[in-house]
């Protein structure tokens, strides 16, 4: 039977628990994890780590967050919000609660005055943000000129695509992830013939996960053959 005709599962992803000690460091991500440790003690009242998705962005904002209330005596709220939901009637309210906040995923498709005063008050009344997106914000094509100037100040480390000891480990720990041995000859082939990104080692896993399960089949170079072409075959279709 074609893998694209198995009635696939229905199953849960794993729970992700953003652990320090899960985090996985490398020469692409270390300089990232250095910098929010450096809190309080940063330049500036703010940090933007950016780099491509599935990189572990949002598990190194959980990780300054834990940062945050071990280096306190006493825990303080942090909070956590998607760029795109900040809202200038909020602003106020959210720099009230939260004097540590994560700002996540911004990018062109915000509301730039919400953000422009979001910015100044933590700037202007104290506080901390740490922003996470996909590109600098000088790649951002902002139209605010006052927003721009301003997030163009905040100090910026980035999260590089991994190398071949990163993938490695990376793979063999998302399919640990799923209670799934991966062998060595799977593993070699994996490293050999997949796209060099964090996002496609994340699709990858989840597309051999869900053959394997489907088809009821163990994970071998075969089946991560057709989970490849799997990829492929849905990538092309997104295109057209």
């Amino acid at each position: 039977m074609s893998s694209f005709n198995a009635q696939l599962p229905l199953v849960f992803a794993p729970k992700n628990q953003y652990l320090k000690q899960d985090f996985m460091v490398c020469s692409c991500n270390h300089a990232a994890l250095k910098a929010i440790e450096l809190w309080p003690n940063w330049p500036f009242f703010s940090l933007l780590i950016f780099g491509p998705h599935g990189c572990g962005k949002t598990h190194l904002a959980h990780i300054f967050a834990d940062h945050i209330n071990l280096h306190l005596k006493k825990p303080i709220p942090i909070g956590f919000i998607q760029a795109r939901d900040i809202r200038t009637n909020k602003v106020s309210y959210i720099h009230s609660q939260y004097p540590c906040l994560i700002v996540e995923n911004v990018s062109a498709q915000v509301n730039e005055e919400a953000l422009f005063h979001l910015f100044n008050i933590y700037q202007n009344e104290g506080g901390f943000i740490l922003f996470t997106s996909l590109f600098p914000f000088a790649r951002i094509n902002f139209k605010l000129p006052d927003l721009k100037s301003r997030l163009n100040m905040v100090p910026r480390v980035p999260i590089s695509e991994p190398d071949d000891e990163m993938l490695e480990a990376l793979i063999l720990k998302l399919f640990s992830d799923r209670g799934i041995m991966v062998s060595a000859d799977v593993l070699n082939y994996i490293i050999q013939n997949m796209e060099r990104s964090f996002s496609y080692a994340l699709k990858l896993v989840d597309a051999a996960d869900s053959l394997s399960l489907a088809l009821k089949r163990a994970v071998t170079v075969p089946l991560i053959k057709e989970a490849m072409h799997q990829i492929s075959h849905n990538t092309q279709e997104e295109l057209f």
